[in-house]
């Protein structure tokens, strides 16, 4: 069984090693890609930053472009269709890339300005 509602779906975002934060894919935001990214918990992959405001995942997740839009708030997670990479936002930002807000990491999103080269995202569901 899964937590959250049919609408709001917990799961935890861990930075090996590092720190662990809730994370919440919303599924009216985006209910397709909502719904394939839980087919495929648990993620694994490697962590990566682009300058100090996205830290994102890549993933083997196929979906495309839902809702797609270029500004997002600090807490924001966002998934680019175009290399299957799921974005943390850091701060506020406008992208040049489109993608398709899925949820929000609640609290501490600061925390992940830490991440190095080699560091290890992985996504579950909460309470597992």
């Amino acid at each position: 069984m899964s937590a959250g509602s049919v609408s709001k779906q917990e799961l935890v975002l861990t930075l090996k090693g590092k720190t662990s934060l809730n994370l919440e894919l919303k599924r009216h935001l985006a209910p397709k890609t909502v719904g394939t990214i839980m087919r495929s918990i648990p993620i694994e992959g490697n962590a990566h930053m682009i300058g100090t405001s996205i830290a994102f995942v890549d993933t083997t997740i196929r979906a495309g472009g839902e809702k797609l839009r270029t500004q997002f708030k600090k807490g924001d997670v966002g998934f680019l269709a175009s290399n299957s990479s799921i974005c943390f936002f850091i701060d506020d930002i406008s992208s040049t890339k489109s993608m398709t807000l899925i949820g929000k990491v609640p609290s501490n999103i600061e925390s992940l300005k830490d991440v190095k080269p080699g560091d290890i995202f992985t996504i579950t569901q909460a309470g597992t």
